[in-house]
């Protein structure tokens, strides 16, 4: 950031304008990068005209952009299954000095190695609350990639939410796990707990209701709070309350934390086999 403005240090090329995508772009825009600096490949033609909108240079393939243009970074966020026929054309880009910042699940830095040599390379891990902002993501870099080019990435998915870094990317299966999958798993809790109140006697759409937004609020306020988790969960609860009972059964040895650990190691294991 400079001035509180999102510096990219040259032009941005971000390769797929999906639902990720779009929420980086948004954020970059909002946190005050240079619409004319930012070059963007989308192949859908429904997307162009809201794009061109917003001042950004709009293209619909590689082949299609200015033969000059030297992106500092790269951004590639398409679908795993696109990647085999995309980054091979992401090469004469790469090997003008530009660091690849991937956000392809699944698609490790030694893949992209393979095909663009020595380059810099960053991987990331984003989840979806990036599209209201409040996106965590955890990225890995490799050796070729400079402190600067480290600071730029880290600009780039900080201008949606939080960032973190890890030197194992063996690491990022378990990130994906917990962070990538874990809007769905509250989204469940929020379908479980609302389903809950419907055997308890509530009228469907206010369980939902009061299920929804309890699960909002307190995420917003553990967002807020410098406490932990543990803090908070014991302030709400009252000794010999009716708090405590239900938290018997979900803190009891076949209870919740069982439960995510199983799915957790799920996840990761699957993670690694998709990486191969």
């Amino acid at each position: 950031m400079t001035d509180g403005k999102l510096d990219i240090g040259g032009s941005l090329l971000l390769v797929g304008c999906g639902k990720m995508g779009g929420a980086l772009l948004d954020g970059w825009l909002r946190h005050g990068a240079a619409a004319r600096d930012i070059f963007v490949v989308e192949p859908n033609p429904d997307m162009a005209p809201g794009l061109q909108g917003r001042g950004v240079a709009v293209a619909a393939g590689l082949d299609a952009l200015p033969g000059d243009v030297a992106p500092a970074v790269i951004v590639l966020a398409i679908k795993p299954q696109q990647t085999d026929a995309a980054v091979p054309g992401l090469a004469p880009y790469a090997g003008r000095g530009g660091v690849l910042l991937s956000i392809v699940a699944g698609r490790t830095i030694g893949y992209f190695e393979r095909t663009l040599g020595a380059s810099p390379i960053v991987r990331a891990m984003p989840n979806t609350p990036a599209a209201v902002g409040r996106g965590m993501s955890v990225l890995c870099a490799n050796r070729a990639a400079s402190d600067a080019q480290r600071q730029v990435c880290a600009a780039l998915m900080g201008a949606v939410g939080e960032v973190a870094w890890v030197d194992d990317e063996g690491l990022l299966d378990a990130v994906t796990a917990v962070s990538g999958g874990g809007p769905a798993y509250v989204f469940l809790l929020i379908e479980c707990l609302a389903r809950a109140g419907v055997e308890a006697g509530l009228p469907e759409d206010l369980a939902m209701d009061i299920a929804r937004a309890t699960v909002a609020g307190a995420g917003e306020l553990v967002f807020r709070s410098d406490q932990p988790a543990s803090t908070l969960r014991e302030n709400v609860t009252s000794p010999a309350g009716t708090t405590l009972e239900a938290l018997k059964v979900l803190m009891d040895e076949d209870g919740l934390q069982p439960l995510l650990t199983r799915a957790i190691a799920a996840a990761t294991r699957r993670g690694r086999d998709l990486a191969g």
